[in-house]
């Protein structure tokens, strides 16, 4: 599949969630989350530390989302995202954008192996929102 329909595919999700979603709005995990927001789009954040962010409330698992979202953004460490890809692929989601510093080749892999659509070559969701 070429770049842009998985971007597509991606952006077409009735809902996202934004895994690593921080309170700082310095940091990439909300400046993500506020760009989808800024779009129009319906996210949630995911974090398992604090209990709202945005305004929004905060889930602490991807495992806790609601079943309309398909789509997730994932900006943790490396490490972690193999973890986050786990519980995307056992709840179900069908598209993973992992940011820049999250990619993980197992995860990939995993994420890939597993028939969804991912998202991990170091494109960055904030540039293709603009």
């Amino acid at each position: 599949m070429a770049r842009r329909e998985q971007i597509e595919n991606f952006l077409n999700s009735p809902a996202f969630g934004v895994v690593g979603a921080s309170r700082d709005r310095n940091k990439y995990g909300n400046r993500v989350l506020r760009k989808y927001l800024e779009h129009g789009y319906r996210a949630h954040p995911v974090n398992p530390r604090e209990r709202e962010i945005e305004g929004l409330p905060c889930f602490a698992s991807i495992l806790d989302l609601p079943p309309e979202v398909a789509s997730i953004s994932i900006i943790t460490p490396p490490p972690i995202t193999e973890a986050v890809v786990g519980q995307a692929i056992q709840k179900g989601i069908r598209n993973i954008w992992m940011q820049p510093g999250a990619q993980n080749p197992a995860a990939i892999r995993m994420a890939e192996e597993n028939g969804l659509n991912v998202i991990g070559d170091g494109t960055c969701l904030l540039a293709t929102l603009g």
